[in-house]
């Protein structure tokens, strides 16, 4: 994706809702979403109604942050959504959380979106035991996510593990934590999707 050469936080500030760039640091009170609930700048406290084209731009944005997507990456995959049988934006959603990098932080086995990317990108991971090094790669029903035997004794990412362990993941994944290996179970669906969004939006932006 294209880099962000801003501060992570002031992303989520602008948008009003966590995006989790700094992994467990968002679940705490030193989040600055929790301590300034406002857009960032001088502007930031006052009312500013946002309407029509404001409204979809605002919900895109979100979404193509909270996945870590550049525009074109985040076009490609809405018009596969939009190819696809069903509703667009439900299946948009569905593809947008069967990405590795998605999948890799929802399982607990990297600290942040961001951080999964990493170590995708410098081929730590595999998927039905062959090696992947793209981060959006989708996964399917039944599909094995696991680390490399190396990798897995990396004292790194034995320690995101440790602080992890437990974690709880959503109902269509699993995660085997002594053999650190995760399975997706199921395809996720619209309930799956955590981001308050409204996915119709972008749909409404796309098909101008």
């Amino acid at each position: 994706m294209a880099k962000n050469q801003g501060p992570d936080c002031r992303l989520c500030r602008v948008e009003k809702n966590k995006l989790y760039f700094k992994g467990s640091k968002c679940l705490t009170d030193k989040c600055p979403l929790e301590r300034r609930a406002y857009p960032p700048g001088q502007h930031g406290r006052s009312r500013k109604r946002i309407l029509g084209y404001a409204i979809q731009l605002r919900e895109k944005q979100k979404l193509k942050r909270y996945y870590g997507m550049s525009e074109e990456q985040f076009r490609f995959f809405f018009e596969r959504a939009e190819r696809q049988k069903g509703v667009t934006g439900e299946n948009l959603l569905s593809m947008l959380e069967r990405r590795l990098d998605n999948v890799v932080f929802l399982m607990g086995l990297s600290l942040s979106r961001g951080h999964a990317r990493q170590l995708i990108a410098h081929g730590h991971f595999r998927i039905n035991s062959r090696k992947v090094d793209i981060p959006s790669a989708l996964v399917k029903s039944g599909d094995i996510v696991s680390f490399r035997p190396r990798s897995a004794k990396s004292e790194d990412i034995q320690a995101v593990v440790a602080s992890n362990k437990g974690k709880s993941v959503p109902g269509w994944l699993a995660v085997d934590w002594e053999k650190l290996t995760g399975r997706v179970t199921a395809l996720p669906t619209r309930q799956d999707v955590t981001l308050p969004v409204e996915e119709h939006l972008v749909v409404e932006l796309y098909s101008k």
